[in-house]
């Protein structure tokens, strides 16, 4: 999921399911250069990158690339998942996975059932968790940073 903050939309991204063991250098490849260099070009300076604290993402070879061009990384607190959007919809996507009729048996039908799911889950769902990140951080800084209702 990426944001595109022209008219403050977000829009959501295809889903990328990897056969192999994501690393900083798979996750540059893959992911960042092949999609967010792009969204970075189209929106210029206002461009703010959202990811979080898994393994990969904060490899140094990530954050080489990003600072040679000139991304901005949002800056985020260790074990804060809850305060993630993104976080909120592989629930949602596990969730939807598990509610199957024929749950999938093997790597193949994992991967299209994701793919499907992913499909399946509304922009309007997206965009509410989204427009909910106001309360989540006043929920956060209530708690003083323990658990939260999200």
């Amino acid at each position: 999921m990426a944001r595109l903050e022209r008219n403050y939309s977000w829009f959501r991204t295809d889903l990328h399911v990897q056969s192999v063991t994501m690393t900083g250098h798979i996750y540059w490849d893959v992911i960042l250069e092949q999609h967010v260099r792009l969204f970075r070009g189209a929106m210029g300076a206002e461009f703010l990158f959202m990811d979080d604290n898994a393994r990969p993402h904060r490899a140094n070879i990530v954050d080489e690339c990003l600072q040679s061009e000139d991304i901005t990384r949002m800056d985020w607190p260790a074990y804060s998942p809850d305060l993630n959007p993104i976080e909120h919809v592989w629930d949602m996507l596990g969730r939807r996975i598990a509610a199957r009729q024929t749950p999938p048996t093997c790597l193949p039908e994992l991967r299209r059932a994701l793919l499907d799911e992913w499909c399946n889950i509304s922009q309007d769902q997206i965009d509410n968790l989204i427009l909910s990140m106001p309360r989540r951080c006043k929920a956060c800084i209530a708690s003083s940073g323990r658990h939260t209702p999200y």
